[in-house]
């Protein structure tokens, strides 16, 4: 395969892929095809737009098998709970797309945007596409072997990622609701990254009883929302002047609220009961005769 590599004008992507192979590509196609990100914009000659999309979730489906039966077998005795939080936390995008960079996936990625050092999704995705490119080239042994050897074994300590704590959000949520402390993630705003169009960003905020506490942008929502929980759990460890604000806060909102009693009116200006009040009988004015009662204006008349 080398000697005939020689002669070929591409010959410089195939020595490349091999390097992060392990061995040399037959359908150099595959990967190419892994490796272009969507902005590129690319169509067959029917018109259809080509990228990486199809083989990542391919390659997504071959990287959860291999990398579930890896866990499966290194901790015996785990519980199902634990085996699948230690394969998501493995799968996940900011793993893979360490793991990306690591390889040198990155450099190879085709794109009309720029890639930040904060996107997640650009580099991981490339990853689970390059590994359908695989498993559509050499079939689900070379999958296996290259997630084996060259990822897991080299790359990823399998033992301290799962006792790494991952999930934030839950992890504060937990913790408020133990302290009866009032939380809420809150959206700031959404908006795209100059010049790429396609990895919406999102920012949030965690307020801890009304508090800003921690901040987040990430290319989703969880994403985000994980990060301003990360930043809250920090800040309200290391931070005792904040902390001590959110338990003041607390303590505000579950202080009875205190009425002031109306100042009582004075004697001169309290209404009586009505059993106090006695009807006064109304003067006649001079000149005019009071008006005498039915039955003696009867008697005056019959005399």
């Amino acid at each position: 395969m080398p000697i005939r590599l020689l002669f070929r004008k591409d010959r410089e992507s195939y020595f490349v892929l091999h390097r992060i192979l392990g061995f040399y590509p037959r359908k150099i196609k595959y990967y190419n095809l892994a490796l272009m990100h969507k902005s590129m914009h690319m169509r067959t000659d029917e018109g259809k737009l080509v990228n990486n999309e199809r083989l990542e979730f391919l390659g997504d489906a071959i990287l959860g098998a291999v990398v579930g039966d890896v866990v499966y077998h290194h901790f015996e005795g785990k519980r199902e709970g634990f085996l699948t939080n230690t394969r998501s936390k493995i799968v996940q995008r900011e793993t893979l797309n360490r793991v990306a960079v690591e390889i040198g996936l990155d450099k190879l990625i085709q794109c009309s945007t720029p890639t930040h050092s904060h996107n997640s999704y650009m580099c991981g995705n490339a990853f689970e596409a390059f590994i359908g490119a695989i498993y559509l080239d050499r079939g689900y042994a070379y999958c296996d072997r290259f997630i084996r050897k060259r990822i897991l074994c080299r790359l990823i300590d399998l033992d301290k990622v799962a006792r790494q704590e991952q999930n934030f959000k839950s992890k504060i949520i937990e913790w408020c609701q133990k302290k009866h402390i009032n939380i809420r993630f809150e959206l700031v705003a959404q908006h795209h990254i100059r010049c790429e169009a396609y990895s919406p960003v999102f920012e949030t905020r965690l307020l801890l009883e009304g508090i800003v506490c921690g901040e987040g942008t990430g290319y989703s929502k969880k994403e985000s929302q994980q990060k301003a929980a990360r930043m809250a759990l920090k800040r309200i460890k290391n931070d005792k002047e904040l902390m001590a604000q959110v338990m003041e806060a607390k303590a505000l909102r579950e202080s009875p609220v205190v009425v002031e009693e109306e100042s009582v009116q004075s004697d001169a200006t309290e209404p009586q009961p009505e059993e106090l009040l006695v009807e006064q009988p109304m003067e006649t004015p001079a000149g005019i005769p009071e008006e005498q009662p039915a039955e003696i204006l009867t008697e005056a008349s019959s005399t």
